[in-house]
């Protein structure tokens, strides 16, 4: 996980005279080339004497090639729009700018974190999930699984929003996935080898975890959770976990998660069920006790 400086560079800043009032309009310019090569974020601020009004964010990833816009040139046209509405209107204009905070999550904060990311609720990656779970409710530890296929999650769109505001754009169920990854000490992921790597559903959620990224790097976050990677394939071979290993230890890393540990199971397609493997729940056990108690 990239942390970054938070410097910023006073671009301008401009009074506005409305009525009997001064408002104050400033705009600030960030580089966050450590997160991402060349990005760079614009903040526009509004305030009176007591208090910041408005507040309006972008940043150079947001636009695409083939948009006539940059983020800069947008911050002086909102810049604009605002100071003449504070002109011809004040009132209105200061009644349409009043914040609204997003909604809690409907989550209890648990300990344990374990995302089943298999659409088989049923399957092999379920059963760890299962043995997970119990372990950590023997451990005293309270436990919350999450079933991606079962959440109305949307795929990213690669806006980038996330880092203006440090939340995504889309109000959807994975606000309360964030929070629970958020308030736990141990994340543990079970995953399938779909196609050489992790399935759909598991890498939408993966994906819409660059928000949670993008509040760490905005404001920070005390340490992070331990995790623990469980997959389980049906061909023979370490070779066949290539993909699968790499894609969720980066989904970590990028949200603070130090992976402490592995247990990849292979050739399932002959025994069909692991739990009739010898020894393989007492050792996913074992790791799960084993980082709780490190914690």
């Amino acid at each position: 996980m990239v942390h970054m400086e938070k410097t910023r560079e006073l671009v301008w800043s401009r009074s506005i005279e409305s009525d009997d009032e001064t408002y104050l309009l400033f705009l600030y310019r960030e580089d966050f080339s450590a997160v991402f090569p060349h990005m760079i974020r614009y903040t526009l601020l509004l305030q009176d004497k007591n208090e910041i009004i408005a507040i309006f964010r972008t940043n150079n990833y947001e636009y695409s090639p083939t948009v006539p816009l940059d983020a800069e040139s947008s911050a002086h046209r909102v810049a604009e729009e605002w100071a003449e509405s504070l002109r011809k209107d004040p009132l209105s204009f200061l009644a349409s700018r009043k914040m609204h905070l997003p909604p809690a999550s409907t989550l209890l904060p648990s300990a344990v974190v374990v995302i089943q990311g298999s659409p088989r609720s049923d399957g092999n990656s379920s059963i760890m999930a299962q043995w997970v779970s119990d372990a950590a409710r023997e451990a005293g530890k309270t436990v919350s699984v999450i079933f991606p296929d079962d959440l109305n999650i949307h795929h990213c769109i690669g806006c980038y929003r996330c880092f203006n505001t440090g939340t995504c754009t889309f109000d959807d169920d994975m606000g309360d996935v964030i929070s629970a990854i958020q308030h736990s000490s141990l994340l543990v992921v079970c995953s399938p080898v779909y196609t050489n790597t992790v399935p759909g559903s598991l890498k939408i959620l993966i994906d819409r975890c660059q928000a949670y990224q993008a509040a760490i790097v905005l404001v920070g976050r005390f340490k992070g959770p331990r995790g623990l990677i469980l997959g389980v394939c049906g061909r023979r071979g370490s070779d066949n976990f290539r993909c699968l290993v790499p894609v969720l230890e980066a989904f970590m890393e990028n949200v603070g998660i130090k992976v402490a540990s592995h247990l990849l199971v292979d050739d399932v397609d002959e025994s069909r069920d692991i739990a009739t493997i010898p020894g393989l729940k007492e050792e996913v056990r074992g790791k799960v006790f084993d980082l709780l108690e490190k914690r």
